[in-house]
């Protein structure tokens, strides 16, 4: 717990070089510390920290179920999520856009592993992968969110596949 908590600080230390307007040195942000969970640091796990813009996107158990999260720094707060998360799945390794309105996820769910993506706006999630043969990891979003690359074990090999927001794989050849 004390590596993950190391990994969350080094990745508030990067945003702050992103929040910073003066652009010279990078500078520690001082978030608060909440024991009931409603801010960015809380005592439960927090996994996964992706950072975008002024967004921080992380796994926590902070509600007892692994879940995604989204921090706006800028404001300081959470974000709701409705309809992201899922009692019975198991979330990990979010991304999320520049503008935070699409986060990508890794959840399994009855042995059954699936990267999704989730549209703030729309406040849909919908399965990527549900028709990839193989096993699935590791999901990334483009800045625009347009773009989504993850990996897939077919044959016993790690490859990366390119899809676009709807779902479709890119032909990148």
């Amino acid at each position: 717990m004390v590596k993950q908590k190391q990994i969350f600080l080094i990745a508030v230390v990067a945003m702050s070089s992103i929040l910073t307007s003066c652009g010279g040195y990078p500078r520690l942000l001082n978030f608060p510390f909440d024991r009931s969970g409603r801010s960015l640091n809380s005592p439960a796990s927090e996994l996964s920290p992706q950072i975008a813009s002024e967004y921080i996107v992380f796994v926590s158990d902070r509600n007892g179920s692994q879940d995604v999260y989204l921090y706006d720094a800028n404001q300081r707060r959470l974000l709701d999520l409705p309809g992201l998360n899922s009692l019975d799945a198991i979330a990990s390794d979010p991304s999320v856009s520049e503008d935070g309105r699409y986060i990508v996820f890794t959840a399994s769910s009855q042995g059954q592993t699936n990267i999704y993506i989730y549209d703030r706006n729309l406040e849909i999630k919908r399965n990527l992968t549900a028709n990839v043969q193989g096993e699935v990891r590791n999901p990334t979003i483009s800045a625009n969110g347009e773009i989504i690359a993850f990996e897939v074990a077919t044959d016993g090999q790690w490859d990366i596949l390119v899809y676009d927001r709807s779902g479709k794989p890119l032909n990148l050849r």
